[in-house]
């Protein structure tokens, strides 16, 4: 069974490693506003619970996907860990992606850190996916984590 485990968790790291490695297959997945992560806003500031816009002046590539940053201490933090501080689902919204495995576009102030990743929500017209996605988190997150893959899957 051990074996099982550790070979589970192999193939995940590579599956994940390869696709960071994949510029073209990330653009094409990943919610861009003018070819900029997020609508602009800088990832490291959602972990400071506090969402705010980046700068032109301080963008940063990694992987195909560009992120603007409000501070040097900031683009900093993601240049040493870039996995750590980017979006869940390309940016999309995760309600979405659990309920229905569609890409649908976010309001980047509506977030929530989960075991220290970034997800995003639709919150429009009286339509707050971050509500929905809190009652029953645990079996949509499973979700989106599998229709996620399928995307991944299909661009490659």
């Amino acid at each position: 069974m051990k074996q099982v485990i550790i070979a589970a968790i192999a193939i995940c790291t590579i599956a994940v490693n390869s696709y960071a490695q994949q510029p073209a297959i990330r653009q094409k997945n990943f919610n861009l506003s003018r070819n900029v992560a997020i609508s602009g806003y800088d990832p490291i500031s959602y972990f400071n619970k506090k969402p705010v816009k980046g700068s032109a002046n301080l963008a940063y590539t990694y992987g195909g996907i560009t992120y603007y940053f409000a501070n040097a201490a900031d683009l900093n933090l993601f240049k040493n860990n870039p996995a750590a501080y980017e979006p869940q689902y390309g940016g999309w919204c995760a309600y979405a992606m659990g309920s229905k495995g569609q890409k649908v576009e976010v309001d980047p102030e509506t977030y929530k850190i989960v075991n220290g990743k970034l997800y995003l929500f639709y919150n429009k017209l009286f339509n707050n996916t971050l509500t929905s996605w809190n009652k029953d988190e645990t079996a949509l997150k499973a979700k989106a984590d599998a229709n996620w893959q399928k995307y991944i899957a299909k661009t490659k």
